[in-house]
């Protein structure tokens, strides 16, 4: 059983993915409110892919015979100034999650418990690419706060898998209205 810090450590961050996935889904819900349907996909699945982190680690817990705590989280913020400002929220988000995965990755070398630092592994690697993909959008969607369609095509270009049916490029090369 991993040691009672680790474990401590990882129910809070627990707290921590559901409160991201609040707040994911409540900018989802601002973008589907603005018709930036888009965007508002983009943070759809990102509010499932944090639910999920959650899960992994309630998983990890009750697998490994400790004690898990399914937490109650505060409301997210759900009033912007710009379509700018959920980004840049998410961000800071991803930045704070990414401290304190690293933090788990602390704890469980300092117990010296492996299984815990491989299972932790993971999530740091999901974290350079969430804090990445984040940043990228940002510098986006700051260079293009007047051009809210320029955000939607970027989304759409970078970050809608190829494989979804809605990602048909025109013969140019362009994407669809």
């Amino acid at each position: 059983m991993p040691a009672e810090r680790f474990v401590a450590q990882l129910n809070d961050q627990i707290a921590n993915e559901f409160a991201a996935h609040q707040q994911y889904l409540a900018a989802a819900v601002y973008f589907d409110r603005l018709t930036m349907p888009q965007l508002a996909g983009f943070f759809y699945h990102q509010a499932t892919v944090q639910r999920g982190h959650a899960m992994m680690m309630i998983k990890f817990l009750a697998d490994q015979d400790a004690a898990v705590v399914v937490p109650g989280v505060e409301a997210p913020t759900t009033d912007f100034d710009s379509v700018v400002g959920p980004i840049e929220l998410v961000l800071e988000q991803e930045r704070r999650v990414t401290d304190q995965i690293n933090l788990l990755t602390r704890i469980a070398r300092e117990e010296g418990d492996f299984a815990a630092e491989a299972f932790v592994q993971w999530f740091t690697k999901q974290q350079v690419d969430a804090v990445i993909t984040m940043s990228d959008l940002q510098t986006v969607a700051r260079r293009s706060t007047n051009d809210p369609e320029a955000i939607e095509a970027y989304i759409w270009r970078e970050q809608t898998p190829r494989e979804h049916p809605q990602h048909r490029p025109g013969e140019d090369g362009s994407v669809p209205a």
